[in-house]
């Protein structure tokens, strides 16, 4: 942090500004504070000259409002302005945003003072930006906002603060004409190449980052500047200095081609499968960072508003102190601010560690000289100038000459006047670094392809023939559209309109993934925050994944991912059912439903008043199971029962409400009922909950949840739960049964045949239904319990609560192969479903979904949707579901419907 300088703002809406945070090549954040309520703030003001510009001032905001929708976690939520009438007259309001404040150290300040980070801190940095990322990600979305710069460290885990490629430019420059010119900091070979960045160029940037902070350098840096650019599109990363367990995947990130780089949940899920959060809980930072952190904290607290007298004598002044030499990169033309800073007086040798102190301003975090950090030249390209250390003039090779930087080009409208006192050209590009010879890119001489978006055209200069082999990455009108890169198949954040490219490039093939790397989705749903969270999930015919929830129900496309209606009368709704192939039913808390899967129309409709006459108030549980048209549910309602006739002389009784309940069958195409059975009342409010577990040729096998039994039931039982057979065709009670030591809560399945499953003790055994006779039995792992089993052909896989997962063959019990799903914790086990080949095996759990090879168990990947990241609780809190249909299965995880390919 830096005192105030005369030309700083002092005012922010409600907030005063305190002290200078740190600076970027767009912007400078401070450290400001509301007077009234005592609330600190970070304000990032972006550089006058800038903001004058119209394209800059849109995107800007764009960026800002990136910032908003990503608040949580690992992102500062935006605070109220307040009123920003309160600016002085004679002070042009300057364009700002404003978020809490929370003490934490830029990533380059933090590895200045510490050196690279330990293995334990680079995988909460990574697993927490990877978070982030794979929010934006799943909304088909490229964040482009990482550098060292934007990324903090606080106490708690890392925060981001940049949403864009403003925030993360190495260079901006106002241009004539009303342009903008901003050189990223970190590129990736795509960009380098003229080709449309992605969701991969985001993980590129991640590695060069994790690289950076486990190293303090960056893996591209062994040789000449002029050749910075050849070495990122075609050399290997140098990462002998990255820790063994995480060299294999950074270096995966640094793939070259972007569909072998690994997804943003991917690599989230192997830096820390408990989340960023839950692995930092207990501190994070090292010592000197810890400390660092904690001072700059007090320091803020103890902060007072500065007097004008206090501040930095105006920049240009004869008087005016050098600029600090760990605030430029080497051999780079010094950071312009608003107003010219004289040249470093050249006194002090950067070559001896002696950096020397900015005597024009306070340092409020005195750490002392800092080391030299090991970047070669190429850190002009690789860094943020304003966050590379000096390092001796003679220990480098010559940098070429500083060019004019081109590589993002928005088209404006008129420049604003410029405010006295403040230069039109903002911060001096880095020097530029040679690029591989080549035809210039399909947008022309400007290089990276041109789109357009539906806004009024702005005329744009002349493209640079010098430019084409320079340029990084060509956007129209940008700020205010959308950011859309070549064929339009990614929109970066930043606005909340829709762009549309213009060319018509096909959609790009699937990426070949890495192993353990989840494919690419065929597409993803996000079930929308307006509405209450899904309560069933169900497929129809294929065609349609259908969900219900509080409020209605609603239909998406499975070959797009594109919902297709809502529908309020299926509020509440169970999970849908094809009755026939025309028409979807629901059964809802009231009627049964049938909706058009077209529109979700109600084509039928069965009111349970109307449906059961002889039943008032007849509560339908939920479904117990189904095959072809049959469902099978339970259902309850009271009755009086009357008191009786008392004897001569005696007082009439009480009459008294008992609740009586059934176990029905109906033909959903038929719409009629097929029989109903009276079965014992379950726990208030009465209605039993089945499972049907096997269905024979005779009847059905059906189980009984133990938490609806009512005591007696419970204590009848003596801890050992049963099964009961009901005939198929009358719905006539056959038997009811136990099987071994199996328990009220034991997970119990049956097939065709007349063989269950069940769980006893921490083994699975295997029974005759009908005579209980045991067939075999498979031991299970220490301190841990069989979940259902699902049977496949001549197979049955297992689940454990010890997140084994495995594969038994029916008649012997030979176990044919065991696997973990490497997930730590406890609770249940994972939920089990077979890809429509039957030749995938997905298991599901609250931690992650994991896919095996069903034939011999190999695993085959991995997929965690990290959601919004809590930083004071669990990151991930709703646990994963699993529907698979021909070659996708569809993966759950409360709203938000990860569609994959599956063999």
């Amino acid at each position: 942090m830096e005192a105030l300088r005369q030309d700083d703002p002092r005012r922010f809406g409600r907030f005063t500004a305190l002290a200078r945070f740190d600076e970027g090549a767009s912007a400078v954040r401070y450290v400001a504070r509301d007077l009234a309520s005592g609330e600190s703030a970070l304000i990032t003001a972006a550089r006058p000259e800038l903001a004058a510009v119209p394209v800059f001032s849109r995107r800007f905001q764009a960026e800002a409002r990136t910032a908003e929708r990503l608040a949580g976690g690992w992102v500062a939520p935006p605070l109220d302005p307040g009123d920003t009438a309160e600016t002085p007259a004679d002070e042009a309001e300057p364009l700002w945003t404003a978020a809490g404040y929370v003490p934490a150290l830029p990533l380059a300040e933090a590895i200045s003072i510490a050196g690279p980070l330990p293995e334990r801190a680079l995988r909460i940095l990574g697993a927490g930006i990877a978070e982030i990322l794979s929010r934006v990600h799943a909304a088909g979305s490229v964040l482009q906002g990482l550098a060292p710069g934007t990324v903090l460290l606080a106490a708690d885990g890392p925060r981001l603060t940049a949403f864009g490629p403003l925030g993360a430019a190495a260079s901006a420059e106002a241009r004539p004409g009303g342009q903008l010119s901003v050189r990223l900091g970190y590129l990736t070979p795509e960009q380098i190449e003229g080709k449309e960045v992605s969701a991969a160029s985001d993980l590129f940037v991640l590695g060069l980052l994790l690289a950076y902070a486990a190293t303090g350098t960056t893996p591209f840096t062994e040789g000449p500047a002029e050749e910075a650019t050849r070495r990122i599109a075609e050399d290997e990363p140098e990462l002998d200095a990255v820790p063994e367990e995480l060299r294999e995947l950074i270096a995966n990130c640094l793939a070259k081609d972007p569909d072998q780089r690994p997804s943003a949940g991917t690599v989230a899920a192997e830096l820390a499968l408990e989340g960023a959060a839950g692995l930092a809980r207990g501190g994070w930072l090292p010592e000197p960072l810890a400390a660092a952190v904690a001072d700059q904290e007090a320091r803020v607290l103890a902060l007072d508003v500065p007097e004008e007298g206090e501040a930095t004598a105006e920049a240009g002044e004869a008087d005016a102190p050098p600029a600090p030499e760990d605030a430029r990169p080497v051999d780079a033309p010094a950071l312009r601010k608003p107003a010219d800073v004289a040249a470093p007086s050249g006194d002090a040798d950067p070559g001896n560690g002696d950096i020397g102190e900015d005597r024009g301003t306070t340092r409020f975090l005195n750490t002392g000289p800092r080391p030299p950090q090991n970047d070669r030249p190429t850190t002009q390209l690789a860094l943020p100038h304003e966050l590379t250390a000096p390092r001796a003039p003679d220990a480098l090779p010559a940098a070429p000459p500083a060019q004019p930087a081109a590589p993002l080009a928005l088209p404006a409208g008129p420049v604003a006047p410029q405010q006295p006192g403040h230069t039109h050209g903002g911060p001096a590009p880095y020097p530029a670094a040679a690029l591989p010879a080549g035809p210039a890119g399909p947008g022309g001489p400007g290089g990276g392809p041109m789109v357009s978006l539906p806004l009024p055209p702005a005329p744009a200069p002349a493209p640079d023939p010098a430019a084409s082999r320079r340029t990084l990455l060509t956007i129209a009108a940008a700020a205010v559209g959308g950011l859309i890169v070549g064929g339009g198949s990614v929109a970066a954040l930043g606005s909340g309109g829709t762009a549309e490219a213009t060319d018509d490039k096909p959609a790009p093939k699937p990426r070949r993934t890495l192993p353990g790397q989840a494919p690419e989705p065929r597409w993803i749903y996000a079930h929308p925050a307006s509405e209450s969270s899904p309560l069933t999930t169900a497929l129809w015919q294929d065609k349609l994944l259908v969900v219900t929830s509080e409020s209605q129900a609603s239909a998406v496309d499975l070959r797009t991912g594109k919902r297709l209606w809502q529908r309020a009368d299926g509020a509440k709704g169970q999970a849908a059912l094809a009755a026939g192939a025309d028409l979807v039913f629901v059964a809802s808390p009231t009627e049964f439903l049938w909706l058009s899967p077209k529109n979700g129309k109600v084509v039928h409709r069965v009111r349970y008043t109307e449906a059961f006459e002889d039943l008032p108030g007849l509560t339908v549980g939920r479904l117990a199971g189904s095959s072809g048209p049959v469902i099978w549910f339970t259902g309850s309602h009271t009755v009086v029962e009357k008191a009786p006739k008392p004897k001569k002389g005696k007082k009439k009784g009480k009459d008294k409400e008992v609740v009586e309940a059934y176990f029905f069958a109906y033909d959903i195409v038929q719409r009629k009922e097929l029989w109903r059975t009276s079965v014992p009342a379950g726990r208030d409010p009465g209605t039993p909950a089945y499972r049907v577990v096997a269905e024979r040729s005779a009847d059905v096998l059906v189980r009984q949840d133990a938490a609806s039994l009512t005591a007696a039931e419970v204590k009848k039982a003596k801890g050992k739960g049963s099964v009961r057979s009901f005939d198929q065709k009358t719905g006539k009670l056959l038997w009811a049964k136990q099987y071994g030591a199996a328990s009220l809560e034991a997970a119990t399945t049956g097939d065709e045949d007349g063989t269950l499953y069940a769980a006893v003790g921490q083994d699975l055994q295997a029974f005759e239904a009908d005579s209980t006779k045991p067939l075999w039995r498979v031991e299970g792992s220490e301190d841990s319990w069989f979940g259902t089993p699902l049977i496949a052909g001549p197979l049955i896989h297992t689940t454990e609560r010890s997140r084994l997962v495995g594969a038994v063959e029916r008649e012997s019990g030979r176990l044919v192969w065991r696997r973990s799903t490497e997930v730590p914790g406890t609770g249940p086990a994972p939920s089990l479903t077979l890809s429509g080949s039957e030749k995938t095996l997905i298991a599901a759990d609250a931690v992650q979904v994991t896919v095996f090879a069903a034939a011999d168990g190999e695993r085959l990947w991995k997929f965690q949707d990290i959601g919004s990241a809590d930083p004071k609780g669990e990151t991930v809190r709703a646990s994963y579901r699993a529907l698979a249909f021909g070659e996708t299965v569809v993966v759950q995880r409360d709203r938000s419907f990860y569609a994959f390919p599956v063999a």
